[in-house]
């Protein structure tokens, strides 16, 4: 029976949460291991995706894998990552982005190949020709953009410039129309 693999309620953060595939893994001081998240136990607050360093109570359950969030009793966003500002300082890696940035295009349509965040990185294809090169976006152009989490398939728009290795996003924006 399920029960008897039912723990007490824990409090964790969010390690990190793929909206695409659907999980992510919490973790608490009070249980070595993290905890799978999927999806399914958040619609009942609403939610289909969580933000990194999010508050989260559940009530886990062991299983053969590992531990995974049976229920969820609460999350408080406050504390996420994505709502921290992020400091302005110089360095040389922004001077590069200064000028990539003085080299790039205007706004045109792209569309979300993939983007991970924990990894930092993903890429996006330009719509007008979507068998191009594909073009890389970092985790500091999503940040400073405000477009917020990126989905395969979505569609933005993008300033992109020829760097070092190839095609680079350097500002992203949201579509100026819904196109579908």
């Amino acid at each position: 029976m399920d029960s008897e693999s039912e723990m007490d309620p824990v409090v964790g953060r969010v390690k990190w949460f793929d909206a695409t595939r659907g999980f992510g893994f919490v973790v608490s001081d009070a249980l070595d291991g993290d905890i799978l998240i999927h999806f399914s136990v958040l619609r009942e607050h609403g939610r289909r995706s969580l933000p990194e360093g999010a508050l989260v109570e559940c009530v886990p359950m062991r299983l053969d894998r590992g531990l995974q969030a049976k229920r969820v009793i609460s999350i408080d966003v406050g504390s996420a990552v994505t709502a921290q500002p992020r400091p302005n300082r110089s360095t040389t890696k922004d001077v590069d982005r200064k000028a990539l940035s003085e080299a790039a295009g205007e706004f045109e349509p792209v569309e979300v190949k993939w983007f991970n965040r924990v990894k930092g990185y993903g890429f996006v294809n330009r719509v007008s020709d979507p068998e191009s090169h594909d073009i890389f976006v970092h985790m500091e152009t999503v940040r400073n953009s405000e477009v917020g989490d990126l989905e395969p398939g979505q569609r933005i728009e993008a300033r992109i410039a020829e760097g070092k290795k190839g095609l680079t996003a350097v500002e992203l924006q949201l579509g100026s129309s819904d196109e579908h």
